[in-house]
């Protein structure tokens, strides 16, 4: 059985859509995989709830406890290491990883991105799109690199961009295909049919256009 650690840091909407689609596919039963534990850098994250609704474990290493970030982050792998996980996927977790973490969960750490990278890394990404001009927008799942978002791309959702959009309207049709994205590229991970190694992304058995969705406009 894979296990997969979830980061968070806020209210886990992200997260939410992982665990309803593994509850609906039954992934415990039909591949062999589970979210083994939910960890967040703020105790009061809404998403913990969400996790122990689902009858997962959750744990919690605040940053702010810690002197530096190389203090919190040896903290970090400890509570993840517990789990010896497959997969740790980072579902909302508003911290800037280390060189020297990325690196210790190489090729097992994604990441989902409100842009269609390598457009707009960082943050304020719907406004710096609407700011821009930008007539598609979108998502990303990728591998972590110890570069800010800009690891290997797994798959990409994209959006429209309508007239009178703010960031709130661009952002909600943004998050509806990071809920659908996200759950989809970890079931490939963890059958094996997505794999990074020497920094080169292998896929095997996957349609081009499951790894570039275009979703219909309008609100």
């Amino acid at each position: 059985m894979k296990r997969i650690v979830c980061l968070i840091s806020g209210r886990g909407s992200n997260l939410a859509a992982l665990l309803e689609t593994a509850r609906h596919e039954r992934w415990a039963q039909e591949i062999p995989a589970e979210i083994a534990l939910v960890l967040s850098n703020r105790a009061h994250a809404a998403g913990l709830e969400v996790a122990s609704r689902h009858g997962v474990a959750t744990a919690v290493v605040e940053h702010g406890a810690f002197a530096t970030r190389e203090t919190f982050e040896a903290a970090l792998i400890a509570a993840i290491d517990v789990r010896d996980p497959q997969l740790v996927v980072l579902a909302g977790f508003m911290r800037v990883l280390t060189k020297s973490f990325v690196e210790h969960y190489a090729g097992r750490l994604v990441n989902v991105h409100p842009s269609l990278l390598p457009a707009f890394p960082g943050l304020a990404t719907h406004r710096r799109a609407l700011e821009a001009g930008v007539r598609v927008h979108g998502a990303t799942v990728h591998f972590v690199s110890p570069t800010v978002d800009a690891g290997r791309i797994i798959a990409q959702a994209a959006v429209p961009v309508l007239e009178g959009d703010d960031e709130q309207s661009l952002g909600a049709r943004v998050l509806a295909q990071e809920h659908l994205l996200l759950p989809r590229c970890v079931r490939w991970i963890v059958e094996d049919r997505v794999s990074l190694a020497d920094e080169r992304l292998h896929v095997s058995g996957i349609a081009d256009r499951e790894r570039a969705i275009l979703a219909a406009g309008g609100r």
